[in-house]
């Protein structure tokens, strides 16, 4: 079929695509989803799948709350291989600098009901008995959990598609906007709505929009079964995410639910080739090792890297692109997109549909960044 016309278009099949599909579709409309590639691959495919409450700023928190509590609410409903696990993050401090970062955030979380427990060096260690002795101790956030982000994907997609939802699947979009979306065949959907959610590929999507791609590099291990209970991130972990120009490793490790160890994590700008930097992931390999020493002495089975979608406020784009009335962002999550899918969705076809969003929007407008192109 070379033309074909729905209520709302979405491209982009990664988790923050699915979720709008099954947003959208929940809403009654009439959805269709394109992709180069298939459901649940790009970033989704190559990210950790950590669902985290982040204090970095306030709408930052706002949107990662919210969409955390959308995840727990859904969580009687995910099937087995989503691996839904609330294990927990322990954000640890290796010296008494980092613990009064501690302080500060569970000040935070405590203000905002987000239960947080301090654990000084002993109870760290009596909770993670294979961290390195002599850690100042950490701050556990309880209701953090890990998923497998490509069985998430494919659990919302599928929903759309019982609502009647079409997948177009393989097929590269030669541009989006203005009602129609067109492939590189030449065929042609159009819609009402179209929503960019093509993460770190938006820019090329809708020229003007300022996302860049960040590499990062994962490593999953054998399995060892009860070796790590919580998911671990180094509080100079956010002394390091904070750099926006320069590469940096930090202490990040999560437990999968088969016993295997996910560690990150690296980031990097201007690197756009797939190729494991071996530099880098020597250096992110030994940061863990120097927080988990047992690490040094397990098999790893596979390396890859993936691209997160930033933005330079480091805050996703959800809403209006003023240029164009029919289309719509949802795009530049950087890290955060497993974490915040439902809740783009949900605030992207409250604003569409008219109703009142739980959290405030202003923050992840497009128009924020996009106020020079307005008067086009």
């Amino acid at each position: 079929m070379s033309h074909a016309t729905y209520d709302v278009v979405v491209v982009g099949a990664g988790i923050v695509g699915a979720a709008c599909a099954d947003e959208f579709s929940r809403r009654g409309m009439r959805v269709a989803v394109v992709d180069c590639e298939m459901v649940g691959s790009g970033a989704t495919a190559t990210g950790m799948g950590h669902i985290v409450a982040m204090d970095d700023s306030n709408a930052q928190f706002a949107l990662t709350r919210y969409s955390q509590q959308l995840w727990q609410t859904l969580r009687p409903e995910l099937p087995e291989d989503v691996e839904y696990d609330q294990c927990g993050t322990i954000w640890v401090a290796a010296d008494e600098e980092e613990m009064i970062e501690v302080l500060r955030k569970r000040d935070y979380y405590g203000q905002r009901e987000v239960p947080t427990e301090v654990l000084d060096s002993r109870t760290l260690l009596r909770l993670e008995p294979n961290l390195r002795p002599g850690l100042a101790g950490g701050l556990l956030v309880m209701e953090d959990a890990v998923l497998y982000p490509p069985c998430a994907a494919h659990f919302l997609m599928e929903r759309a598609q019982k609502r009647g939802a079409t997948f177009h699947l393989g097929q590269p979009v030669a541009d989006a906007g203005q009602g129609r979306v067109r492939m590189r065949d030449g065929s042609e959907i159009s819609a009402g709505i179209i929503v960019n959610a093509a993460g770190a590929g938006a820019g090329h999507l809708t020229p003007g929009v300022e996302i860049k791609k960040r590499k990062g590099h994962l490593v999953i291990t054998d399995r060892y079964a009860g070796f790590l209970r919580h998911q671990l991130v180094e509080l100079g972990y956010l002394k390091s995410a904070h750099s926006i120009s320069s590469d940096s490793v930090a202490f990040n490790v999560q437990p999968r639910r088969t016993g295997q160890i996910l560690i990150g994590s690296s980031r990097q700008y201007g690197a756009d080739h797939h190729e494991v930097d071996s530099g880098i992931l020597a250096r992110m390999l030994q940061r863990a090792c120097e927080y988990l020493p047992g690490l040094a002495q397990m098999s790893a089975i596979r390396t890859w890297t993936g691209f997160r979608a930033a933005t330079p406020d480091k805050l996703p784009f959800i809403g209006p692109w003023p240029v164009d009335k029919s289309l719509f962002l949802a795009t530049g999550h950087e890290g955060l997109g497993i974490t915040t899918s439902l809740a783009t969705a949900r605030i992207l076809v409250d604003q569409i549909t008219g109703t009142k969003p739980e959290i405030p929007i202003e923050p992840y407008l497009p128009s924020r960044v996009a106020k020079e192109h307005a008067h086009v």
